[in-house]
């Protein structure tokens, strides 16, 4: 969201690109496919493939690249230098028991939100949810939630650039309406959001604020329409989870 300055490094940019191209729908590429996937030159993709084969995170056959297991070393230096999602853990199981729904917990990176802690209930959603999961932030309850308390600047910038696709009918993709509907979340203290990212599928979400008071993450709880009406499923589960909210903000604060 920001403009790049004097101190940014395009070629690192590049070859973190090279690693995102792949995922579980792509697990193996050539070297033409990764080039069309990043927009690079054959040559420059040739380069960045094979200097990561030396480095030990890709590997190839000669023909086909993959992601090796060293790539997730890139992720758990994340999640091992914070304790947020070790101190969510127990307390998403309890949501989890009590409500028999799934539970989530995501930070805000970039245009979106990426999921550093879940207990599933039981899958029910079409695509796959685990840790290391992104959805675009302004279709999820997670996502405007941490929309609703960014600094406004950044906020500005966001919604001045931010292409709403239409995931589902019911998707909102007007940005003053967007707007709007932030302002009414940081006011009410949660988001609710109805079968805009998948249908059939309602979220429920919380701030999560660390011993400061700033908030530094959300947690949902998701059910299916079929369990009830939305106004329903606001009774039953928030409740629920602004408690372990709470009791996840005083764990932050002793620490």
């Amino acid at each position: 969201m920001s403009s790049r300055g004097p101190d940014f490094v395009q070629s690192l940019e590049r070859g973190l690109a090279v690693i995102r191209c792949f995922d579980e729908t792509s697990p193996e590429l050539t070297l033409s496919e990764v080039a069309r996937a990043t927009g690079l030159t054959r040559a420059a993709a040739r380069r960045f493939l094979h200097t990561l084969a030396e480095l030990g995170y890709v590997r190839t056959d000669g023909r086909l690249f993959s992601l090796r297991p060293r790539v997730l070393e890139l992720g758990y230096a994340y999640l091992s230098s914070v304790s947020l999602p070790e101190v969510a853990g127990p307390h998403m199981e309890r949501l989890v028991e009590q409500v028999h729904e799934s539970c989530s917990l995501s930070v805000l990176d970039g245009a979106d939100v990426v999921y550093v802690a879940r207990v599933p209930a039981k899958r029910i959603m079409t695509v796959a949810i685990s840790v290391g999961t992104r959805f675009p932030a302004y279709a999820t309850s997670m996502g405007r939630v941490l929309l609703a308390h960014a600094e406004a600047d950044w906020l500005d910038e966001y919604l001045r650039t931010v292409e709403l696709n239409r995931l589902t009918p019911r998707t909102l993709t007007d940005p003053d309406k967007l707007r709007a509907v932030l302002r009414r979340v940081r006011s009410r203290g949660f988001c609710l959001v109805d079968e805009e990212l998948e249908e059939g599928l309602r979220s429920i979400a919380v701030p999560v604020r660390d011993g400061s008071g700033a908030v530094v993450a959300a947690c949902n709880a998701s059910a299916r329409t079929s369990r009830g009406s939305a106004d329903a499923i606001r009774k039953d589960l928030l409740p629920v989870l602004q408690s372990v909210a709470d009791a996840i903000h005083e764990d932050l604060a002793t620490r």
